[in-house]
Order: C-alpha cells, then sequence, then structure tokens
C-alpha cells in the first residue's frame, strides 16, 4: 500500500526537474548562444512557476492556517524582488536551489517512514491454514488469534505467532535487524515479514494484524516523526521569528540604502541581496535533516526511537542503570557445570536429561538444553515422579535414579562427597544424581549472562558512560554475573524492591541524564523515571514499544551502544549543520550590508548552505547501526 504522502513527493520531484530545465535553458541564454527572447522569458516562467508556485501555497497556507510567516514565504519575496530589480535569472537560481533542497527534505522526512512501511509488502496476501478439514489457503487479514497456519521453506510469516510443529531457522533481519538466521523450535515465537528458511513448520496464530509486529513498528515511527526534539523545536521556533525579522530589516536596509545615496533600483537591488543573505533556510533545515536520517538508519538496525527528543536524549546519557533479570542475563536457566563422578561426562549427562525428560520444570529444560547443545541423546528413564521442592525420581535399567536439591539427598539417605561440595556458591543451584544412596555426579543451573552483555557494557564504557545493575536477586547471584561482565563493585546492587531501583536512578540522575535498560513490562517506575527508557527485545510486543522511548528489537544490547554512537553522531552532524549555517548566514549578511556582495553570490552562498546542510544531514542514512 503507498504512502499518502507518496504523490506529493512523486510531484514535488517532477516540478524540481522542470524548475531546473526552465533555469538550465535560460542561463544558456544568458552565458552561451543568445536565443529568441521568447524562449528565454518562457524558460525564466516555468523556472518561477514550478519553483515558486508550490512555495508560495505552502506559506500563504500557513499563513491563512496558522497565522504564521515561514521560510517559504521568504524565498518567493527574494525572488520576485530578484525580478524586480533585473536579475530574473538570479531569481530563478534561488528557486531551482530552494526547490531542489525542499526536495531533499521532503525525502529525508519520508525515508524512515518509507522503510518501515515498505515491510507491508513483504506480508503475503494468503496463509495456509490447517482446520478440521485439511489445509486451506485464506486471505492473511481472515486469521484470527488461535489459528494454526503451515509454513514452508522461503515463505513468509503471514503474522506474529508460536511455533507449534517443527524445527528450522528463520531470517528475522527485516523486524529485528538479526543478521544471523535465528533457530525456531516448539515455543519460539516467530514475526510477521520475516523468512522461513529451511523447514516445514506449524504455527499458532497470537495476534491480528491491526496489532502485528509490522503495524506496531509502523504507528512508532509515525509518533516518532510527530515528536519534535528540543533541538527541531528551537529551529522552528527560530524560523519563524526570524523570518518576520529579515522581511522587515530588509525593509529597512531599503530604506537605509535610500538615505545613503542609493536610486531607488540599486537600493532594491541591495535590499533583495540583504533578504537572501539573510534568509534562515539552512538554519532550520539543518537539525530535523540530521534528526530524521538518524531515526531511519536507527529503524533499518532494529532499533525505535519515539521521536528526535529521545535520539538526543541518549547522546547526552551519562549513566546506564540495566536491570539484571532478563535483560543482561536470558532470563533462562543454563547449565554452568558438570561433574561426573562414575563414568564419562557424557553419559552422565545422558543420563539426567533422561530422567528430566519429562519435567516443565525451568531446571529440567536446562539440562535438557544443555544435553540437546552437546548433541547427547537422553538415556531410557521410566516411572518418572516429581517430588515439589526436592526433585524427581525414576527407573531406567539399572534400576531406581534420582536428582534433587539437598532435600532429596537426604531423603534418599545420600552424603554429598567432598569432590562435589564446592561446585556451588550460593550464585547457583546445585542438582545432585544418584542411585539409592550413591551419587553418580552433579550438575549446577544458573541464570547466565547474554552473550552480547559483556561486549555492550564494555563499548558503552569507552563511550565514557558509567554502568550500574539493578536486581531483586540475591548478592550472590548479582555478583556472579556483575563479575562476569567486568562491574566493580559499587556497580552493583541487589536485593531491591521497584522502589529502591527508582531511588537508585534518583541518585545517578544527580550526577547527569540516566537511562534505565529493562524488558519494558517490569520495572515500569524505573523506565518512567530515567530520563531515556530503553526496553529490549520487544519485536512483538506492544506493551514494551508503549513503555520505552528507545525499543531495541533483538535481544542484542551491542544494538544500544550502536544507537547510542548514531545519537552521538547526529548530535556532532547537528553541531556541524548549524555551525556551517550560521557561519555562512552571517558572512552573507556582512557582506550584501557593508561590501556590496552581488545577488547572484548571495543566491549561491544561501542556497548552497542549504544544500550542504541536507547532504551533510543525509550521511546519517548511509550508517545504519551496526554492531562491532
Amino acid at each position: 500500500m503507498a504512502s499518502e504522502s507518496e504523490p506529493h513527493d512523486e510531484a514535488g520531484l517532477w516540478l524540481t526537474v522542470l524548475c531546473w530545465i526552465g533555469l538550465a535553458v535560460a542561463a544558456l541564454d544568458a552565458f552561451l548562444q543568445p536565443l529568441p527572447a521568447g524562449l528565454t522569458w518562457a524558460a525564466l516562467a516555468l523556472a518561477y512557476l514550478t519553483g515558486g508556485v508550490p512555495a508560495a501555497r505552502s506559506a500563504l497556507g500557513d499563513l491563512w492556517q496558522n497565522h504564521r510567516l515561514d521560510i517559504d514565504l521568504l524565498m518567493v519575496v527574494a525572488a520576485l524582488a530578484a525580478a524586480a530589480v533585473g536579475a530574473a535569472l538570479e531569481g530563478a537560481v534561488l528557486l531551482a536551489l530552494f526547490s531542489l533542497s525542499n526536495t531533499l527534505e521532503h525525502r529525508a522526512m519520508g525515508k524512515a517512514r518509507r522503510a518501515v512501511e515498505a515491510l507491508m509488502q513483504l506480508r503475503p496476501e494468503f496463509a495456509l491454514r490447517e482446520g478440521p478439514d485439511g489445509v486451506t489457503e485464506v486471505p492473511v487479514e481472515t486469521l484470527v488469534p488461535g489459528d494454526r497456519v503451515i509454513l514452508r521453506p522461503g515463505a513468509r510469516v503471514p503474522v506474529d505467532g508460536r511455533v507449534l510443529v517443527g524445527t528450522g531457522h528463520l531470517d528475522e533481519s527485516t523486524v529485528t535487524g538479526e543478521s544471523e538466521p535465528v533457530r525456531k523450535a516448539p515455543g519460539s515465537p516467530v514475526h510477521e515479514a520475516t523468512v522461513n528458511l529451511d523447514a516445514i513448520l506449524t504455527i499458532e496464530v497470537i495476534r491480528s494484524l491491526a496489532t502485528s509486529t509490522v503495524a506496531q513498528m509502523i504507528r512508532l515511527v509515525t509518533e516518532a516523526q510527530a515528536m519534535r526534539s528540543p533541538s527541531e523545536r528551537f529551529s522552528d521556533w527560530f524560523g519563524q521569528r526570524y523570518t518576520i525579522a529579515v522581511l522587515g530589516g530588509s525593509i529597512l536596509a531599503y530604506f537605509g540604502f535610500r538615505l545613503a545615496g542609493y536610486d531607488s533600483g540599486d537600493a532594491l537591488y541591495r535590499a533583495a541581496t540583504v533578504l537572501v543573505a539573510a534568509s534562515p533556510c539552512a538554519v532550520v533545515i539543518s537539525v530535523p535533516a540530521a534528526i530524521l536520517s538518524a531515526l531511519s538508519a536507527a529503524a533499518r538496525g532494529g532499533v525505535l526511537f519515539k521521536g528526535g527528543a529521545a535520539l538526543e536524549g541518549l547522546a547526552e546519557v551519562k549513566t546506564f542503570a540495566f536491570d539484571k533479570t532478563g535483560t543482561l542475563t536470558t532470563g533462562r536457566a543454563g547449565v554452568t557445570g558438570v561433574v561426573a563422578l562414575e563414568g564419562s561426562e557424557h553419559d552422565f549427562l545422558a543420563l539426567a536429561a533422561g530422567l528430566e525428560a519429562h519435567s516443565e520444570h525451568p531446571i529440567a529444560g536446562a539440562i535438557r538444553a544443555e544435553a540437546a547443545a552437546r548433541g547427547i541423546t537422553p538415556a531410557e528413564v521410566w516411572d518418572v515422579r516429581a517430588h515439589p521442592s526436592e526433585g524427581i525420581t525414576g527407573q531406567d535399567a539399572e534400576g531406581p535414579l534420582w536428582a534433587g536439591n539437598a532435600r532429596m539427598l537426604a531423603a534418599m539417605g545420600a552424603t554429598l562427597p567432598a569432590r562435589l561440595s564446592g561446585m556451588a556458591d550460593g550464585s547457583e543451584t546445585l542438582v545432585v544424581v544418584g542411585r539409592g544412596a550413591k551419587v553418580l555426579g552433579a550438575l549446577t543451573v544458573a541464570d547466565e549472562a547474554r552473550e552480547t552483555s559483556a561486549e555492550a557494557v564494555a563499548a558503552l564504557r569507552e563511550g565514557g558512560a558509567s554502568i550500574l545493575m539493578m536486581t531483586g536477586d540475591r548478592a550472590e547471584v548479582a555478583s556472579r554475573i556483575g563479575n562476569g561482565l567486568g562491574l566493580r563493585a559499587e556497580e552493583i546492587h541487589a536485593a531491591l524492591l521497584p522502589a529502591d531501583k527508582v531511588a537508585l536512578v534518583d541518585r545517578a540522575a544527580q550526577r547527569g541524564r540516566v537511562a534505565f535498560i529493562g524488558d519494558g513490562v517490569n520495572d515500569a517506575a524505573a523506565l518512567a523515571r530515567a530520563d531515556v527508557g530503553v526496553a529490549m527485545g520487544v519485536a512483538g510486543s506492544e506493551v514494551a514499544l508503549q513503555a520505552a522511548d528507545v525499543a531495541l528489537m533483538a535481544e542484542d544490547l551491542r544494538k544500544l551502544a550502536a544507537a547510542r554512537r548514531l545519537a552521538l553522531r547526529t548530535a556532532r552532524v547537528i553541531r556541524q549543520n548549524l555551525t556551517l549555517a550560521l557561519g555562512a548566514m552571517v558572512l552573507l549578511v556582512t557582506g550584501s550590508l557593508f561590501f556590496e556582495l552581488p545577488l547572484p553570490l548571495a543566491v549561491i552562498g544561501h542556497e548552497g548552505g542549504t544544500l550542504l546542510v541536507v547532504l551533510n544531514g543525509l550521511r546519517l542514512l548511509a550508517d545504519p547501526i551496526r554492531v562491532r
């Protein structure tokens, strides 16, 4: 579905092309072979109409509806003033350059929206729905939560869902920015517009099209474009007031030149030059050109900002405060150690995985996952029974088996061998496996840091930021995770209630801006208190998208460090643009007031500066978020 602004953008592009054609023909008459007078005037008329009428309509509409003067009116007046003093070609140059800069601006503004809306084109029109009567092809919009959909290799996911049957890999780069294929197994979420690479999957629909991942992304980007940053608000405020000052100043300049002895024609020419030189086009466009380009680059990299304010805020953050569970860590238990007292570690882990094969406990899942990761087939175990708060028992070909904690150990009349007593340090869960009173070995299970967490923390430190870790977990657990990430003792805060996290954010805010990074659902108070709230791994999570100022679509904290680098680059580009725009304007005004700057040079200097700041801002489009 095409964007509503696309016809406007295309019309603006063609009008700009026609304006430049008219200018080129008129310039041929002035600089090369003289042309018939009628053709020259027709070319100038084409340039003035195609370059001036759209700007005049926009300016008069803004004046009528909002009762304010803008830059478009200033440019039209300047071009007409140039024509009035016999410099019609210079006026045409002004309109052509102004039209070109406006076209570039509009295309920059639409880039982020079009990049996300393009995902809508990736959505298939039909899906294979599985029902009582078999598999039938149905329109995607008819799918509702609970429907079962068959996804063949090479097909795009039509709706958000979860895998019911099958194991394979999906390309999620269009939604999360993840460059590598992601493995999917039963229970794994799948997102609309991603691509099934290598397996037949049965998925269950969990969200309608209206609330899908792509629909949420488009809504967020649309909101982001409407939310102006402080720099954009200042630029807009400056442009409105300065336009009035320039128009008034040009009138005063005319009378000043008359008093200085210039005749009316020369005074009007000099006043028109002042009008062109003092026009703040470059100042006004310098900020949005950079902000909108950065928002687009971030969206392409899987990071969504809720407007320019969040982007500028991230560049100013001095402290990054992280929730631990589910943010710095996976939020899922994993096996951290295996010790077999008899036989090989391979056989011991096969036995433990077979015993835990039918349990739904998170620890059991961790043991099964470890065995699967090592390519170990679980042993055959039957008559499995769970014993709440103790462990699990079962039977294999050699006799009864058990696995559990200290209570299970005592119930079986076993004692923990000295070799295993040092395995758990209080930050991990110890699972002992045995037969009767004999202990066969043990495993330690704990929540582990994400593979990307240490790299992300190090990258943020390199950028000059301070790091805090906050968790409601025990101090031993927090220290194990924090130490593994290279955090110092004073940066690790454990056993915290939600109110304690808010208080810590308050204290950190006394030293500068604070960003809080969480899952977007929990820690809502800390996210709200922080200057910048960041939710991670939120593809498909409407709650998380609403809770945060910045959303990382993938569970990769390196994206946060990359987003901050982009925010810092954007701040530098804005400073460069404002310095260039203001400097050029001061030089041009000084030249037009005191050194009789020719109108053509004022035109080229003014519109050339505008083009430069637009192109400088557009550089950010070519530098999307990348992890190092």
